[in-house]
C-alpha cells in the first residue's frame, strides 16, 4: 500500500495485491442524505469502479452506458456496509465521508483490496481532519480488512486470482474486524455444495491472510508503504469492527 497517491483527497491509498491495482480515496463533505438531516448524526458511503482497460477486454465506462451494473452496485455497498461497522457514525457530525475505489488493473479480489483500501484511506482522512473536529478520539470501532479465499484443485487458496477464481470450485469473500470479527462473509459453491469443516478451514486461512493485511495497513497509516505477499500459509490470527446496515435506497465485487 502507498499512502497520499491523490492531494485533493482527505486520505488515499494505492493498493496493489498482486496484480490487482486499486486506488482508494475518501473526503469529507459537509451535510447528510435528506432521510438522515437532523439526527445530528453523519454517513458514510462508498462508490465502485473499473477503468476501461483495467482488464484485458476494455469495458466501457459505466457513465457512458448511462447507468451502473449491478455488480457494481453490489460491491459499493458491500464496501459502505464495511467501512460502516467500523465507524462511530454518532460522533462525527452532519457530514458525509465518500469513499471511492477506481480499479486501474484487475486480477481477482477487487471488492476485497477496495475494502482494505478504503479503510487505511479513511484513517488517514479521519486523523488529518480530527483537530479541527475536535474528536478527543479518532471515531472507529474497530480496523477493518478483507480478502478472498476458495478451493481450487482441493487446495484451499488465499487471495485469489483471476485464474484461480474462474477454476475454483468454492469461493468466498471473507471481512473481518481487527478482534477477528465477521463483518460479512460471501460464500458460493461452484458446482458441488461444501462441507461445514471446509467452511470453518476457509475461515481461519482467511483470518490469516486479514491479519498480514491489517499489518499493511498500520504501516501505511503511519506513513510507510509495505505490499504482503499475496498466497501462501499467513500467519496466524484475525481482524476488527460494531454495527451498521443499510439504510433506505443508497448507493455493491464479482469478475476480477
Amino acid at each position: 500500500m502507498e499512502r497520499d497517491v491523490a492531494k485533493f483527497a482527505d486520505g488515499s491509498v494505492l493498493v496493489r495485491l498482486g496484480d490487482t491495482h486499486v486506488l482508494c480515496t475518501a473526503k469529507s463533505v459537509d451535510g447528510v442524505p435528506g432521510w438522515r438531516r437532523g439526527s445530528g448524526s453523519g454517513w458514510l458511503t462508498a462508490e465502485y469502479s473499473m477503468l476501461p482497460a483495467a482488464t484485458s477486454d476494455r469495458t466501457p465506462r459505466e457513465a457512458v452506458r448511462g447507468k451502473q451494473a449491478g455488480r457494481t452496485q453490489e460491491i459499493q455497498r458491500l464496501i459502505g456496509r464495511s467501512l460502516r461497522a467500523v465507524v462511530d457514525l454518532g460522533s462525527i457530525g452532519e457530514r458525509t465521508i465518500y469513499l471511492d475505489c477506481d480499479v486501474l488493473q484487475a486480477d481477482g479480489g477487487t471488492r476485497t483490496a477496495s475494502i482494505s483500501g478504503a479503510y487505511a484511506a479513511l484513517v488517514i482522512a479521519l486523523q488529518k481532519l480530527q483537530p479541527a473536529a475536535r474528536w478527543p478520539r479518532l471515531p472507529l470501532f474497530e480496523d477493518v480488512a478483507a480478502v478472498s479465499v476458495g478451493v481450487v484443485d482441493g487446495e484451499a487458496r488465499l487471495d485469489l486470482d483471476y485464474e484461480e477464481d474462474a477454476a475454483a470450485s468454492l469461493d468466498m469473500n471473507v471481512v473481518l474486524t481487527g478482534e477477528g470479527r465477521l463483518v460479512e462473509v460471501q460464500a458460493t459453491a461452484e458446482g458441488e455444495p461444501f462441507p461445514r469443516e471446509t467452511l470453518d478451514r476457509l475461515l481461519d486461512l482467511a483470518a490469516g491472510g486479514a491479519a498480514r493485511i491489517a499489518a499493511v495497513q498500520k504501516a501505511t497509516i503511519a506513513g510507510g508503504a509495505a505490499s504482503p505477499a499475496a498466497g501462501g500459509d499467513p500467519p496466524p490470527a484475525a481482524g476488527d469492527p460494531s454495527p451498521a446496515g443499510d439504510p433506505p435506497p443508497e448507493a455493491g465485487e464479482g469478475a476480477r
